[in-house]
């Protein structure tokens, strides 16, 4: 109870002793409250340090209690003028990480469109955006988008913003249910309330903060070299809509990947579109965040089941059975 004022528990048990037996001493107080005598002087000390004993006025040299109305009272006068200082340097530090924030947006372009040219550069403003959120964040995580020392050094950032009631969705490539790293830290974020998804393909690494700010990548090919960041309310809103359209076709990574009436995965599915579109086999493993060895085996089973000897005609035949309208 009165640790706020720097007395320790066994110091204040002993001191309330004192108080209801003021003439017994060191012998009487450890027999008293069953403690032993170098405890008991322990707690004297720390009390003679903080003015609440004194030695009795007599020649026994004995310690004996202050009233709580004199000693206690010190102490809190004390603490209130401890706890005053506090507030003062809290304050005047408020004000300035006021003013340095405001110092760092006036630097910044004012056209709607800022450029963060390192990898550095994006996780400190994804940090800043990330400490700041009010209502939710959402992402998109394409094949490569995210290392492991990036979904770790968010996991501090994350955690914060869900105790504060902050919504968290993220879509990954269906590569990534593969991934023990990416299902530890989905298990991790949906266990603290966060939602993670997964989509066949994704179009690059996205990040929406509260419907205001987006973060895109310079490069969709090479995340390393940093983002573009739009907070032009217009543009916006069209990649949250982005975004949306994907995460309502994703599926919760917790859930197996579901196979259609005619035995064909997702990610065969898109597989066939992507083929369709004339693109090789080496984009299609990059789309889908796949090696090249795993797209022919794909291509060769597909073809297979359509009983088709090319891939156009097993895009005729996948079209015929209605394989790319699901």
């Amino acid at each position: 109870m009165l640790e706020s004022l720097g007395v320790s528990s066994q110091a204040e048990q002993v001191y309330r002793a004192m108080l209801a037996l003021p003439n017994v001493g060191v012998l009487g107080l450890a027999t008293h409250m069953g403690l032993d005598e170098t405890t008991v002087r322990t707690a004297l000390d720390e009390l003679a340090d903080l003015a609440l004993v004194r030695p009795s006025s007599d020649k026994s040299g004995d310690l004996r209690p202050v009233s709580p109305q004199t000693g206690l009272a010190a102490l809190l006068v004390q603490a209130e003028a401890e706890v005053l200082h506090r507030q003062r340097q809290v304050e005047a530090t408020r004000a300035a990480i006021k003013s340095m924030a405001t110092s760092h947006l006036a630097s910044r372009d004012q056209e709607g469109v800022h450029r963060h040219e390192s990898v550095d550069a994006v996780r400190f403003r994804l940090e800043e955006l990330a400490a700041s959120a009010e209502v939710e964040c959402v992402s998109l995580n394409p094949g490569g988008a995210q290392a492991p020392d990036g979904r770790e050094s968010s996991k501090p950032l994350n955690q914060l913003a869900l105790e504060r009631g902050v919504i968290i969705r993220c879509v990954y490539q269906d590569s990534y249910r593969n991934d023990r790293g990416v299902v530890g830290y989905a298990r991790w974020l949906t266990d603290l309330g966060g939602q993670i998804r997964t989509s066949p393909t994704l179009p690059m690494l996205t990040v929406v903060i509260d419907r205001r700010v987006a973060l895109l990548p310079l490069d969709a090919t090479d995340t390393r070299k940093g983002a573009v960041e739009v907070d032009d309310p217009s543009i916006v809103a069209v990649i949250y809509a982005l975004f949306e359209q994907i995460w309502r076709t994703a599926r919760p990574i917790g859930l197996a990947q579901p196979i259609d009436i005619h035995s064909i995965e997702p990610s065969e599915r898109e597989l066939l579109r992507i083929l369709a579109d004339g693109h090789t086999d080496e984009a299609a493993a990059r789309k889908l965040n796949l090696s090249l060895r795993t797209i022919r085996r794909m291509t060769a089973s597909l073809m297979e089941r359509l009983d088709a000897r090319s891939r156009f005609q097993a895009g005729v035949r996948a079209t015929q059975r209605g394989w790319n309208d699901l």
